[in-house]
């Protein structure tokens, strides 16, 4: 019988599939269907920073002090006191899902700066989540913060989150770093059980006509899921803490290739929007088959095997695969 559990975050899963963020997440009974298809661990939509501070009415205040200078701020931000449920009806959906699952329940919280909105992590905590998934999202705009600043500011978070509860911390982020690599290891040491790859920016449209900015919002697509194995399989083994993938996860394939660059756990979204909850049963199963045909004895024997540290030429991952793609693209078109 191949066995396909995984270490994550402490945890032993029983295979590496979870159903990361998305709408579905909000339903308890979408989760029990998630538990009963296979699916090893969920991750809860995220608590934003902007709703805590809303909470307290700091974020209120800061707005109506810019005003008369930007009228639109108010308006433009969605109403967050009923997202979500708003931050209590959060703890009491992280309470039942806790209560009627068997597998864990991990609850998101989305910010980027330190402060006192971070200390509902405890809150979380004591509600009953397996561990915090922190969504480190921000578009830096300003042209005075230097990176350096902006990088400290996210291992702040960290720490901080750290220290306040005695569950796991994982740590979704983008891959835009000049140094991904450093910026890994640093959220390593500050505390970070888990590095989710890579956080996707929503990037928003305009409309030449009315000339008003248009939120905008598209699935994922499996081609996306090449950033992700590459800085996967370039940190498998060189960071303190187990690594997930999300994003352009849509079939076995592409759960065989996370696994193999390094990761412990692969997370999906759009493919189980697209395709259904019972979708994951079926890679699960796929999964399975494609293992004992190799002739694995199990997920653990693979993990890694395409990473950066066991492949016979590891430049591949570096400058040279820029090179050999350019030139062998040339040599085709003669």
């Amino acid at each position: 019988m191949v066995d396909l559990t995984t270490k994550y975050l402490g945890f032993t899963l029983r295979n590496p599939l979870i159903a990361s963020a998305s709408p579905l997440t909000e339903s308890i009974h979408n989760i029990v269907q998630m538990e009963d298809a296979g699916i090893a661990a969920v991750v809860l939509p995220s608590l934003f920073e902007e709703q805590l501070k809303l909470e307290s009415e700091t974020l209120d205040q800061d707005l109506s002090r810019g005003v008369d200078e930007f009228s639109e701020a108010v308006t433009y931000l969605p109403n967050l006191t009923s997202y979500n449920m708003g931050p209590d009806g959060y703890l009491e959906r992280i309470q039942g899902a806790s209560k009627r699952v068997g597998i864990p329940v991990i609850a998101s919280l989305n910010g980027s700066t330190p402060g006192g909105w971070l200390t509902y992590a405890k809150d979380m905590e004591q509600a009953g989540a397996a561990a915090i998934e922190l969504n480190l999202y921000t578009i830096e705009s300003d042209v005075n913060r230097a990176s350096h600043e902006v990088e400290r500011s996210y291992c702040e978070v960290v720490e901080q989150v750290k220290k306040s509860v005695k569950i796991p911390i994982a740590v979704k982020v983008s891959p835009f770093f000049s140094s991904m690599a450093n910026m890994a290891r640093r959220l390593s040491h500050a505390g970070a059980d888990a590095l989710v790859l890579f956080n996707r920016f929503y990037q928003p449209d305009f409309d030449p006509e009315t000339l008003e900015v248009i939120p905008r919002l598209e699935l994922s697509r499996r081609y996306e899921l090449l950033l992700r194995t590459h800085w996967t399989a370039i940190l498998y083994g060189k960071v303190d803490c187990s690594l997930a993938i999300t994003g352009g996860v849509h079939e076995t394939e592409d759960v065989l290739k996370a696994v193999m660059a390094g990761a412990s756990a692969v997370m999906m979204t759009s493919a189980l929007l697209q395709n259904g909850i019972r979708h994951a049963h079926r890679l699960l199963e796929e999964l399975r088959q494609w293992i004992e045909d190799h002739e694995y004895q199990s997920l653990h024997q693979m993990t890694g095997c395409m990473s950066q540290g066991a492949v016979a030429h590891p430049g591949a991952f570096e400058r040279c695969n820029y090179m050999k793609v350019l030139s062998s693209y040339s040599l085709m078109c003669r």
